[in-house]
């Protein structure tokens, strides 16, 4: 689950358990908004130390490989034009 999916448990949790008044036999709508926060909270703390590890790893290093470019002709020229 995304930080998308775990920010809309949160929002979905707290509309049920502050903005609803809604009343059915043998569910805890409060209850099970509460639990719906919880797990919202838990995938966010998650995702984010996850998130985190993966920035503090080393970046690649990178190989410089030089070429010799230095070709000598019998005249003193390199290329043919003076250089």
């Amino acid at each position: 689950m995304g930080l998308g999916g775990c920010i809309i448990l949160i929002a979905v949790g707290a509309i049920l358990t502050f903005a609803t008044d809604w009343h059915m036999q043998g569910v805890n709508l409060d209850l099970v908004g509460i639990i719906l926060m919880i797990v919202g909270l838990i995938g966010v703390t998650t995702f984010s130390s996850i998130a985190r590890r993966r920035r503090v790893m080393m970046p690649p290093t990178t190989t410089v490989v030089e070429e010799d470019r230095h070709h000598h002709s019998r005249d003193g020229y390199t290329d043919g034009y003076g250089v």
